[in-house]
């Protein structure tokens, strides 16, 4: 394929990215404006154009989804349909790191990889040895000190080397616990994985030096999502070749919370950037909004996206009096569209906060609309799945004490935990594996622990014949898993044992011609999301915004528009200015999902989680009027009350700035503070008398001691305070006083 057949589809500037190859290269890719085409042009271009070999270009996603649809274009591009296999997540390519080099440290190159679940299956061991009691919060507090742990650099040297010295008292820690049940079966968490890498590039001249030589060429996907481990693995790897190219968007970054600030894209130091900002996705009104709301911000790179496609139909406000108005609303603009043609899936609802959508399933259930909320447990974290890819796990390496604990009794074979205590015992005396103890006299006379070794031997030997799925079958079979799901009558479980079967099919086709090992398997699932399991189907869609990163309908949704609740009054008051940022940019990516028509609703009452009447949203009250349509009366009073809201959440203290006339705030100083003067039925709402006290204040109470205001009354003359010990509890303000005052 020559180089014209790479260049002739794409546009001006698409094209400057895919030939510019040689430093530190920015692209600014607007949503919808053909990233992944330029990437993997680029890709293509740097094999078939100029002869790059694909064992030295490193192409970095953020999902293994995105990796296998850039591997599926990259091998429909490149000259001889050979490619690399560093077309991968970050996570990915560290293992891939680890794999070649963690034998430097004393691990085993086959180190086991644990998932969220497999950690907590070791976090709760390691509970029941030091007599920690077993909640789900308290495993949940747990591993998060666990990972607090990991933050710190000097971990890995103090805890999880062979040559640590791990002190008797040291061990009887969680941390020390925990960590040295990872080492004894050479076991990596996620936090494990990019800090091992970290590790070996900083300690070890010799791989930093092989890594940085292979790679001359690295690519960045939506760069704005990496935080500072990531950026400083990739700077790392770029160090000696420099020809670094990042492709993102900062005002995509909503991902603050984890790590990403989309400072470290704005102030990259580039020798050339490049914005792609043609829009193929949207129409004119869909993007006229989006720019308008983005362009609030003020950490970001300035652009502003256009299209060649028709105008199409203005954006769409609706204001309800109710939520089950604003809900049945929607229901009915879904059958008016539904009517004219459109399927199902060309809706989406997204909200900020998962309980927005109660209401909308609710009304969905009751018109019969299909729809699958997305969220919940993952694919592959649910109860059944584990189950049967530990079987798996345990078939391909039986010292895999994990999942051989998990699955020993399960279906239930008679070894409880008196069986399995004894197993560990004879494991710990005689220095062999629980696998291989189990041909012990002394345990093999146990019905049921024959029978599992024997199902784990029989994989063993189907394993050498059997495709990863044909496998799984057969283990499924073998195990009595399916049977119990079947007598349990239990068809969610057997449908999804069935689904994983499939997608275990669906890998395997996605891998032709490449000899996929059952190791391979399970080190890419290891390390799959929620979003890699998602399967199509004629459902209208409801999901968090968060959740609809990377994904475009036809019609969308963005519900719940009301101040404290988008923006997040929590947000905005635990970051500020960043805060408010984040939630606009949050605002921008709805917005762009839409490729024709998008929806903005919200309703007026009294909502339990903000403690607030609701308002229309400043991301209403931000676009100009002339680009979108209202249904449903909003008066001025109501958008009065709004911008005061506004100004409520952003923290500004009424007596610090209002004065009272009447029953209401005086309307000179109200307008000089605020910028509009609120109506005095706003202040009757607000307060019946001014309070000293507002939400995030520190306080103290003479029984309960120190805490926090968390909500307050509708009249602030009560508050809820979240105390130090945990309690929560609604006081009244002549109880409390500013925990600073004596």
């Amino acid at each position: 394929m020559g180089m014209t057949d790479f260049l002739k589809d794409l546009n001006t500037r698409q094209r400057e990215a895919v030939t510019a190859t040689e430093g530190r290269i920015r692209v600014v890719a607007g949503a919808g404006t053909g990233k992944t085409k330029a990437l993997t042009c680029r890709y293509a271009y740097l094999v078939n154009v100029l002869g790059i070999d694909p064992a030295n270009i490193l192409c970095l996603t953020f999902t293994n989804k995105a990796a296998a649809e850039m591997r599926r274009r990259i091998s429909a591009m490149v000259m001889s349909g050979d490619y690399n296999d560093f077309v991968c997540t970050i996570d990915g390519f560290c293992v891939k790191l680890l794999r070649r080099d963690i034998y430097r440290v004393g691990f085993p190159k086959n180190f086991r990889i644990l998932d969220e679940e497999d950690s907590k299956d070791v976090a709760k061991a390691c509970m029941d040895t030091l007599g920690i009691k077993r909640t789900e919060k308290t495993v949940k507090d747990f591993l998060k000190t666990i990972h607090e742990t990991k933050a710190l650099n000097d971990y890995i040297d103090t805890y999880m080397l062979p040559t640590s010295d791990r002190s008797e008292g040291m061990l009887s820690s969680p941390i020390g616990c925990y960590m040295s049940a990872q080492l004894k079966d050479y076991a990596l968490d996620f936090d494990d994985i990019e800090n091992f890498a970290k590790y070996l590039l900083d300690n070890f001249p010799e791989v930093r030096a092989y890594w940085q030589e292979q790679l001359n060429y690295i690519m960045v996907d939506e760069a704005q999502d990496c935080n500072s481990d990531n950026w400083e693995i990739i700077e790392k790897l770029a160090a000696k070749h420099h020809n670094l190219f990042i492709v993102g968007d900062p005002d995509q970054c909503i991902y603050e919370w984890r790590g990403a600030k989309p400072d470290r894209f704005v102030n990259f130091a580039a020798d050339k950037n490049i914005v792609l900002d043609e829009n193929y996705r949207s129409t004119p009104n869909v993007l006229d909004v989006a720019n308008s709301i983005i362009s609030k911000n003020f950490n970001r790179i300035p652009k502003e996206l256009f299209t060649r496609k028709p105008e199409g139909v203005k954006v769409l406000h609706f204001h309800a009096k109710t939520e089950k108005e604003e809900a049945r609303w929607i229901v009915d603009k879904i059958r008016e569209l539904s009517a004219k043609g459109a399927d199902f899936s060309d809706f989406a609802v997204l909200y900020r906060s998962s309980y927005l959508s109660h209401p909308i399933e609710q009304e969905f259930i009751s018109a019969e609309i299909p729809y699958v909320v997305w969220g919940g447990i993952r694919f592959f974290e649910r109860k059944e799945v584990k189950n049967a890819i530990a079987y798996l796990k345990v078939i391909a390496d039986s010292s895999d004490e994990i999942s051989l604990r998990r699955v020993l009794n399960v279906p239930s074979r008679g070894l409880g935990k008196q069986f399995l205590s004894r197993l560990e015992d004879l494991s710990h005396t005689s220095g062999k594996s629980m696998y291989d103890c189990l041909s012990a006299p002394e345990i093999a006379k146990s019905k049921g622990a024959a029978e599992f070794a024997g199902i784990i031997s029989r994989g063993k030997e189907l394993s050498k014949e059997l495709g990863v799925s044909d496998l799984m079958d057969r283990v499924l079979d073998m195990s009595g898993l399916k049977k119990l799901y079947r007598e349990d009558q239990d068809e969610d479980r057997l449908e999804n044992i069935d689904e994983l079967v499939r997608s275990m099919r669906f890998y395997e086709e996605s891998h032709k011609g490449i000899e996929v090992s059952l190791s391979d398997y399970l080190q890419d699932i290891a390390l799959y999301t929620n979003a890699d399991c998602k399967k199509d189907s004629n459902v209208v869609r409801l999901l968090t915004i968060h959740q609809s990163k990377g994904l475009e309908f036809p019609y969308v949704f963005i519900i719940g528009l009301s101040e404290g609740i988008f923006p997040s009054m929590r947000t905005i008051r635990d970051y500020k200015k960043r805060g408010e940022e984040e939630e606009r940019r949050l605002m921008y990516v709805a917005v762009t999902r839409a490729e024709r028509v998008a929806f903005l609703t919200e309703s007026e009452g009294y909502n339990q989680s903000t403690h607030m009447n609701k308002y229309p949203s400043r991301f209403i009250s931000e676009i100009p009027r002339q680009m979108f349509v209202t249904e449903g009366h909003v008066g001025q009073e109501l958008w009065e009350r709004s911008r005061n809201m506004r100004h409520v959440i952003d923290e500004e203290r009424f007596n610090e700035k209002y004065t009272r006339s009447g029953n209401g705030l005086n309307g000179k100083e109200a307008g000089t503070a605020a910028g509009s003067g609120p109506s005095d039925s706003f202040a009757d709402e607000r307060a019946q008398y001014e309070s000293q006290f507002r939400i995030g204040d520190k306080v103290v109470h003479p029984s309960f001691g120190k805490g926090e205001i968390i909500a307050t009354s509708k009249d602030m003359s009560a508050f809820t305070v979240r105390f130090e010990s945990g309690a929560e509890r609604r006081i009244r303000e002549s109880f409390l006083k500013p925990e600073d005052l004596p």
